[in-house]
């Protein structure tokens, strides 16, 4: 396996750290990205399609395989002729892989809505979102004893994603001191804000420093506070879709503002199921605490959120998925042959 991603994205660390194989081929979108950046990014665009034939020349794959992003438009243009599978990882296809779409031999979506997305002829699976198996191994309280957690006080996990989130960051600040006369708060700032905590760890009462548990960023450990959390607070990204349902782990969603309708339509369909509560980027200053209070308080609430979140899950959506890739190859295959 080849993994192909962006020059400058977080994959460039987190494959390379996983032990697998990976080259850049340079990439930007052109949706909405203004006149200004369009030649820039078209010129982008070319770029990667001169490199991903390269890559595709040495490589020979028999497959491609796309999870969305920019980047995987050079490779479906530069491989046009190979077979393809698609996986949607969010409710609603994002504008890169409703392009690649049209090309795939195959399109595994999350849940049933997403099919709505693709017309009836469409080879469409659904698969459900693949996710690590480390997450169905430790137990609640291994996680938390890893983590220099309490076993007895509720946990909440506070994140924005690869690159942290500076409205969740700053409204978590806000209410950092009440609240860890609640519970205990694992936060995951990113990078951009990391420099911002050790004055916010010098402002906290010293009976209350050591519940607040902050980090830049989480690699293998990232499955230790998932496990460990009675709560989540995070943006509405993809994985939403996956690890919090296998866990049941009840959310507070913040859909990102600035960017496609993505995140936003993920939040509404897990407030639907009753699995999670949305807050607006805008009121978190002013709905932040109150919301995990009531929650935490809530554990009737609290539960039957889980349970819903944990009915979203569907088992081996990993198998399933590779299970298509293999088909579609060994079909393929014959084929050529």
């Amino acid at each position: 396996m080849l993994w192909v991603g962006s020059e400058t994205g977080i994959e460039t660390t987190l494959v390379k750290h996983a032990g697998y194989a990976f080259r850049p081929v340079p990439a930007a979108g052109v949706h909405g990205v203004g006149l200004q950046n369009l030649p820039g990014n078209l010129w982008q665009l070319f770029r990667g399609i001169q490199a991903a034939r390269k890559v595709i020349d040495e490589y020979q794959p028999d497959v491609l395989f796309f999870t969305g992003g920019f980047v995987g438009i050079p490779i479906a243009l530069a491989g046009w002729r190979l077979p393809k599978v698609i996986f949607v990882p969010d409710i609603e296809p994002a504008l890169a892989l409703r392009l690649i779409g049209r090309m795939a031999d195959v399109i595994a979506v999350v849940t049933e809505t997403s099919k709505s997305h693709y017309p009836s002829d469409r080879h469409v699976v659904v698969t459900g979102y693949p996710t690590r198996s480390e997450l169905q191994v430790v137990t609640r309280d291994e996680s938390r004893t890893s983590l220099n957690l309490s076993t007895e006080r509720p946990v909440v996990l506070v994140f924005g994603g690869s690159r942290g989130a500076r409205s969740i960051n700053q409204a978590l600040w806000g209410c950092l001191t009440n609240l860890l006369d609640k519970v205990q708060v694992v936060h995951i700032t990113g990078e951009l804000d990391w420099p911002q905590v050790e004055e916010v760890q010098e402002s906290l009462p010293q009976h209350l420093a050591g519940e607040y548990h902050p980090y830049a960023y989480l690699y293998d450990e990232m499955v230790l506070a998932l496990v460990s959390a009675d709560l989540v607070v995070s943006r509405a990204g993809a994985a939403t879709l996956g690890e919090y349902t296998l866990l049941g782990l009840p959310a507070i969603l913040v859909p990102y503002p600035h960017a496609w309708r993505y995140q936003k339509v993920n939040a509404d369909y897990m407030v639907s199921q009753g699995a999670a509560i949305q807050i607006d980027d805008g009121e978190l200053v002013d709905e932040l605490f109150p919301t995990v209070v009531g929650l935490i308080n809530d554990k009737d609430r609290l539960s039957n959120m889980a349970s819903a979140m944990q009915q979203l899950a569907v088992a081996d959506a990993a198998e399933a998925i590779a299970d298509e890739i293999l088909e579609l190859a060994k079909m393929k295959g014959v084929e050529r042959g």
